[in-house]
């Protein structure tokens, strides 16, 4: 009790969560878990492999693709410890600093996945729009420019929030809502001065996230303005079947995130059920998801996956 109940300028540990009220089947929760994990690894991996080895896919939007499936490995990476260390062996204890450490890795990733999708919207109008000019326009020098970019400002971004934590007095106890460590959920434990975390972390949700989906509306708005000109019916479908893929990316990152943002602004009106299904839903939703819709959706990354398949056979014959 003496380690709840004390005040630090910086806690020892934080104590993770699970589900509450399913502590007794946790174990059995994990190996749902645990295949959701392996989709999300070997699913991505397999498409930054099938990527790489086929020559027909090194075009924009499948370098950009690419780029979407290692930023899902990263993240998927970023919390499977915890994760599967809260439900598989009941572990919740999480040091100090391992908790900042993946709250970083974490806030950065899921900013690198929203300037990707903001690029891949950028691909999908250009395509639609000047499809003449598309591979002049969208180059490999500028496809890793735009990349790089997407790096260095979630870099840039999240780097501050753990330096503003780390200067807080931790007083309201160690106890998280998560099975991860969220920024939200970690600065609502401080009982110092929080105004400015507060402040940047709505001007970092606003300036990233807030103005990539605003230019993805944009971008999208366009392209349907270009698609009602085409004189076909056919060739509107055809355009537009070009973007179902990305735009059922788009809405499964970012529904979970804004409904997250919301649960933790007016938190005391949810269930803590709530927290723990939306928290895992933003967790596992994209980098399980994208994998398998790309497959099954883009015809080029299902011929190029069925051939390596083929091959691996051959081999192991």
């Amino acid at each position: 009790m003496g380690l709840i109940n004390s005040s630090w300028l910086q806690p020892p540990i934080f104590l993770l969560t699970g589900i509450p009220g399913f502590e007794t089947v946790q174990i059995w929760i994990s190996i749902p878990l645990a295949i959701m994990y392996l989709i999300a690894l070997l699913g991505n991996c397999i498409i930054l492999f099938v990527i790489k080895t086929t020559p027909s896919l090194h075009e924009p939007q499948y370098i950009f693709l690419s780029m979407l499936a290692a930023t899902d490995v990263g993240l998927s990476v970023s919390t499977l410890p915890t994760v599967l260390h809260v439900f598989l062996l009941n572990h919740r204890k999480i040091e100090f600093h391992c908790c900042l450490t993946q709250m970083f890795f974490i806030h950065t990733f899921s900013s690198m996945e929203s300037a990707i999708l903001l690029a891949m919207a950028f691909d999908r109008f250009v395509a639609i729009r000047n499809p003449l000019h598309y591979t002049g326009i969208l180059t490999h020098p500028r496809i890793t420019g735009m990349g790089l970019v997407a790096v260095a400002r979630g870099v840039v971004l999240m780097a501050p929030l753990s330096i503003l934590l780390k200067r807080l007095p931790f007083c309201k106890g160690i106890i998280l809502s998560h099975c991860y460590c969220y920024h939200p959920d970690v600065m609502k434990l401080a009982c110092g001065p929080v105004r400015i975390n507060v402040i940047y972390g709505l001007c970092l949700v606003l300036c990233s996230f807030g103005l990539d989906f605003i230019f993805i509306i944009i971008s999208y708005t366009l392209i349907l303005r270009t698609v009602l000109g085409i004189a076909s019916k056919d060739g509107q479908l055809k355009a537009l079947n070009t973007c179902a893929s990305h735009i059922f990316t788009v809405f499964i990152f970012y529904v979970p995130l804004i409904v997250l943002a919301l649960i933790h602004r007016f938190g005391k009106f949810t269930s803590p059920l709530l927290h723990v299904t939306m928290a895992n839903l933003f967790l596992f939703l994209t980098p399980v998801l994208n994998p398998l819709v790309y497959s099954l959706k883009t015809k080029q990354i299902r011929l190029a996956l069925h051939k390596a398949l083929k091959a691996w056979g051959n081999i192991l014959k």
